[in-house]
């Protein structure tokens, strides 16, 4: 009976620790709350937004619905850097920047054909829970989307892999 408990506060600390040391403030999936966001019609709409470590890069998974209406997926890896990295599957966009302002604050630059055809920036609230993505400086359309977070991905650097010691 003992041992039951003691484990079970080993369990919930781990988990508490793995909420903790999270990668950052954007690992992990989001989904658009259609109700909260203004993105007008003929715009590309992020249904589900997934950013996740891969190496020392960071990989950002966009699905949702095109401009045209059918199924849109495209996919970004590069550093929080400020510099250009190649998208895959996006029309409108060669290459994305992604710049890290703050710890919950991201400025985005897309470009085609060197020209710059997106700039947005991309916040999460100070609870985690809610991620902003709206149209930054002087652009003519104004689009926002609001994303709740499904889940948070934990940074495998993180946490140490527990030992499996028997119990006594």
């Amino acid at each position: 009976m003992k041992a039951k408990a003691v484990l079970s506060v080993v369990l919930v600390c781990l988990a508490a620790a793995a909420v903790c040391l999270a990668a950052d403030a954007f690992t992990g999936t989001w989904k658009l709350n259609a109700a909260k966001s203004k993105v007008p019609a003929g715009v590309q709409r992020n249904e589900t937004v997934t950013y996740e470590e891969v190496g020392d890069s960071v990989k950002v998974t966009l699905d949702g619905m095109g401009a045209d209406g059918k199924p849109a997926h495209d996919v970004w890896t590069g550093k929080y850097d400020g510099k250009d990295y190649p998208v895959t599957g996006n029309p409108n966009n060669d290459v994305r920047a992604y710049k890290k302002i703050d710890d919950h604050t991201l400025e985005v630059t897309g470009k085609k054909d060197g020209k710059v055809v997106l700039f947005a920036r991309v916040t999460v609230s100070a609870d985690g829970k809610t991620r902003r993505r709206g149209n930054a400086n002087g652009r003519r359309r104004q689009e926002t989307e609001f994303h709740h977070r499904l889940r948070q991905a934990i940074s495998a650097k993180a946490l140490p892999l527990p030992s499996r010691a028997p119990l006594a």
